[in-house]
């Protein structure tokens, strides 16, 4: 089971909105539900927000939760405070 959805700061969110704008390949780090790291290259497609959870969509068709980013574009999303 998906644990509950923990926003995300508003600094990081406008982030990610720059590098969708880009539309480039970008490294993407994010936690697996089992606790294990993946990092991909990809360009970010968009961003959107359903039932109360904010996700990453890419080119693929795949989204990854925001919640579950570690760093996008070498920026740690644990540098970003909420608030």
């Amino acid at each position: 089971m998906r644990p509950a959805y923990l926003p995300i700061s508003c600094d990081f969110h406008s982030e990610l909105e720059l590098f969708a704008l880009r539309q480039q390949p970008i490294e993407i780090t994010f936690q697996q539900l089992d606790g294990s790291e993946t990092t991909i290259c990809e360009a970010i497609k968009d961003l959107c927000t359903r039932n109360g959870e904010e996700f990453l969509l890419l080119p693929n068709g795949s989204e990854i939760r925001l919640d579950q980013l570690v760093s996008v574009g070498g920026k740690l999303l644990a540098n970003y405070t909420c608030g």
